[in-house]
């Protein structure tokens, strides 16, 4: 189908099933599909797994998801300023995998790239490659799951800890231009993990600012081999993550 516009992004996202995992593109609230996040909301989708760098802050993008205990499992780097992603898991509500922030972009690439497991130093003799992190709690506050130990090889006189892939069901991303073909740009920061997301769904869905007619070969940041449905949504303004003010000010 060279055609991969869809009309609206409640249809884009009408076939995300229960249980499903999704890679989720954006950086703290920088390249967040936040339009394709709420119209996931209003599907109803629940018990998914997210694997995203963060789950977006209190009452915006994943937050909401949060909020709506839609989200059994998430995969990323850190909790950043989610006071309910916290609560969720402290309470035993939400199993936790956590992973370097290079290695989580490297295992989303892998998966798109078809590569199944790779070796890297990132975390070699902490936890992470030992096991023993807090995957879930219980309600009483005491661990119900560990993560499990990774295995490990010698490269050079050097230890690696084994990293596997990660091929999501679906990807959610956000872009600044497309065309009808799906080829995707993005613009500045905004960049951040949304080709590695764009490559690691088996059905990647793009939110664009601006559908074009052509882009330049030497552009093109995500080829269109990769995305599955463009929807249109306009420019988006990006919020604040943690606002700082001067005694004065405040």
């Amino acid at each position: 189908m060279l055609d991969k516009t869809i009309d609206s992004p409640t249809a884009a996202v009408s076939d995300i099933p229960d249980g499903a995992s999704i890679a989720v593109g954006g950086f703290g609230l920088v390249g967040i599909p936040a339009r394709l996040i709420d119209a996931l909301r209003k599907q109803g989708a629940s018990e998914l797994t997210v694997i995203s760098n963060n789950l977006g802050t209190d009452g915006f993008g994943l937050g909401l998801l949060l909020e709506d205990k839609r989200i059994a499992r998430s995969i990323g780097s850190y909790i950043g300023s989610n006071k309910e992603y916290a609560r969720q898991y402290l309470a035993g509500e939400l199993t936790v995998e956590f992973t370097p922030q290079g290695t989580l972009a490297e295992r989303l690439r892998a998966g798109g790239a078809g590569i199944p497991a790779f070796y890297t130093k990132a975390g070699v003799g902490t936890q992470l490659s030992e096991g023993g992190l807090p995957a879930r709690y219980n309600s009483d506050g005491s661990v119900a799951e560990f993560s499990r130990p990774k295995e490990t090889r010698e490269f050079g006189g050097e230890l690696f800890v084994l990293e596997e892939a990660i091929q999501a069901d679906f990807a959610l991303v956000h872009a600044h231009k497309a065309d009808r073909y799906g080829n995707l740009v993005f613009r500045k920061t905004a960049r951040n993990f949304n080709p590695d997301v764009a490559m690691s769904g088996r059905v990647t869905i793009a939110q664009v600012e601006h559908l074009v007619d052509a882009i330049d070969p030497d552009d093109v940041h995500v080829p269109g081999i990769y995305v599955d449905r463009i929807v249109v949504v306009g420019e988006q303004e990006t919020g604040i993550e943690n606002r700082t003010l001067t005694e004065q000010e405040a």
